[in-house]
């Protein structure tokens, strides 16, 4: 599945960022970090051509020889990237958007608990399992 999951504050700072093969976790902020400018390219286009009525899965940022990187925006502008492996071609696009609706509705309980203060980041052990459950699992 997944081999790196992210989750950018409204501010394009880090709330959480996750990725399988740890060695490679540099590589990866940066892949999220560059996706960021293709994330606000397409906010604005879609802002400009339906008004406020907007789909909040973004679809397939950009390829990479390794990589596709996808992305979701929420209402709040809170954004979500999924990088997976190039190689895996049985991954649809309902299965990533599904992943991106799990991934929501667990960042919604997060910020729905009293404890968590808005821009802080993610530490929960509910949203890391299903974060876990999303990710590739390497033997």
């Amino acid at each position: 599945m997944a081999v790196c999951i992210a989750v950018i504050a409204k501010e394009n700072y880090p709330l959480f960022i996750r990725s399988v093969p740890t060695q490679n976790e540099l590589k990866f902020h940066y892949t999220v970090h560059t996706s960021l400018d293709v994330v606000e390219e397409k906010i604005s286009a879609v802002g400009k051509s339906l008004g406020d009525q907007r789909e909040l899965y973004l679809g397939l940022l950009y390829p990479t020889e390794d990589y596709k990187v996808y992305g979701y925006v929420t209402n709040s502008k809170v954004k979500f990237v999924i990088v997976v492996d190039s190689s895996n071609t049985s991954l649809r696009d309902n299965e990533i958007r599904s992943m991106f609706r799990k991934l929501h509705n667990s960042f919604t309980d997060v910020m729905c608990n009293p404890f968590y203060n808005p821009g802080d980041p993610i530490q929960s052990k509910a949203f890391n399992g299903i974060v876990s459950g999303m990710m590739v699992q390497t033997g």
